[in-house]
């Protein structure tokens, strides 16, 4: 029996570099027997944390927008997938703003497999800071373990991901997921 993995595409351009990993990840694990579905943030109505703790003891928010439906399906998953373009060295404001919005559960976003991608124009050694942010996500949540990270640099018009190496890593992460 497959796993459940959730990939969650913060590309405000769909069919963008790092939207364009999502999907061979997804292919990847599709082909490996796993269930997958993927989140296009830009599509969803995803307001900012308001600090206002209206959440606490509630397990849920105060705003009524979709993130309630997003963060029942990241308790429900087995494997996490957090794709981001870099944006002046970190993720962008889709993702961040989702990573903000799970205070209400996060604690019970627990034992996730989690893979991460980002894409940037820039090399590698740029985008480190946006993947160590990802990771200080995952270290908040109980249990999470990092299996890959993927690295799609020097991006920036749309497809050309597709000729470097992060388009087959995508690819075999994805394919790995058993």
């Amino acid at each position: 029996m497959g796993k459940k993995v959730l990939i969650i595409s913060g590309s405000p351009r769909k069919g963008g570099n790092s939207d364009i990993l999502c999907e061979q990840f997804k292919k990847g694990a599709e082909e490996s027997g796993n269930t997958v579905e993927k989140v296009f943030l830009h599509q969803l109505k995803i307001g900012p944390c308001m600090a206002c703790y209206g959440c606490r003891g509630k397990k849920t928010c105060v705003q009524k927008d979709d993130m309630e439906a997003l963060l029942e399906k990241m308790v429900k998953a087995d494997v996490l997938v957090l794709a981001t373009p870099v944006y002046f060295y970190s993720m962008d404001g889709q993702l961040k703003t989702m990573i903000d919005r799970t205070l209400p559960r996060y604690t019970e976003i627990k034992n996730k497999e989690v893979y991460l991608i980002a894409t940037a124009a820039a090399g590698r050694h740029s985008m480190e800071r946006t993947m160590d942010a990802m990771k200080g996500f995952t270290d908040c949540l109980p249990g999470a373990r990092v299996k890959g990270e993927i690295y799609g640099e020097g991006v920036y018009q749309k497809r050309e991901v597709e000729s470097t190496p992060a388009y087959t890593e995508a690819y075999r992460a994805g394919k790995a997921v058993k």
